[in-house]
């Protein structure tokens, strides 16, 4: 976890929870709750953004409840969740969605009955299905990150193997532009952008998900090693997967010899 992207999420949760309550219940005085729904809450991004919104939270009077799934993927928890905010009479929610199309049904019936909803960092599907996004550029973030690898490369990049530890199988938002900022950086040609895996170039050894944790990055990065060991660059969705990738290369006694990048929270980490 790097400072810029400690001071992101915070920032990110923070701002967020101030623009949520600004509203005329608050202005009047009126007691005000709010909900914050994460992906996980182990994460250290996911942490931070908590923390932030807690300190904002508590600075402006608002009672915060705080949620989250079990693991990076669990749509059915963060429904749960919505439904437990409606009930409770909150007047926002800020959303890091774990299904970005799939959480939208449950959004709707948050905007329905008076809520505002916010998603943070992971933009749904379709964006408008939020009554606004605070997110970093995603897409921007793993070019960024793409651009620098081919650099550290250099001619190898031209004949370099690739492994690409991705989300996971719903391909969320956050996903597809992470991995697609990444492979145009780099310099690949995309298939479609609004999907990862469909990319025909002889580099990429292949996909697979992570969700988004450590144990997912290991297992991952296992079983593309069992593709080709000759992997010299992993891409990974964020720094837990990224984690994970680097056990299961020091395991073989390969970790000083691969080149591992992430792209958490907007942010490139090498």
């Amino acid at each position: 976890m790097t400072f810029k992207t400690t001071r992101i999420a915070t920032l990110l949760g923070a701002a967020a929870i101030t623009t949520a309550m600004a509203a005329p219940a608050f202005a009047a005085g009126h007691s005000v709750s709010a909900c914050l729904i994460t992906k996980t809450d182990t994460n250290p991004f996911f942490v931070k953004m908590r923390e932030g919104a807690e300190a904002k939270a508590a600075e402006l009077g608002i009672e915060l409840n705080s949620y989250a799934g079990k693991v990076d993927g669990d749509n059915e928890t963060q429904v749960q969740a919505i439904e437990t905010c409606i009930a409770n009479g909150a007047k926002g929610i800020l959303l890091t969605a774990s299904d970005t199309s799939g959480i939208v049904p449950s959004v709707q019936q948050a905007r329905d009955a008076g809520l505002l909803v916010i998603a943070l960092d992971t933009p749904l599907d379709p964006i408008d299905a939020a009554d606004m996004t605070f997110a970093t550029d995603n897409f921007l973030a793993g070019e960024l990150i793409g651009q620098w690898a081919a650099a550290t490369l250099g001619d190898d990049a031209a004949n370099a193997k690739i492994g690409m530890l991705d989300l996971a199988i719903s391909q969320p938002t956050v996903g597809v532009l992470r991995d697609q900022g990444f492979l145009q950086g780099f310099g690949i040609d995309l298939g479609d952008p609004n999907k990862w895996g469909d990319e025909t170039d002889p580099r990429i050894v292949g996909n697979d998900v992570t969700a988004g944790n450590e144990e997912g990055g290991r297992k991952a990065m296992e079983s593309l090693l069992a593709k080709d060991p000759e992997i010299n660059v992993v891409y990974t969705i964020n720094e837990p997967a990224a984690a994970g990738a680097y056990e299961a290369l020091k395991d073989i006694g390969r970790e000083n010899d691969v080149l591992i990048v992430s792209v958490d929270g907007g942010c490139p980490g090498v």
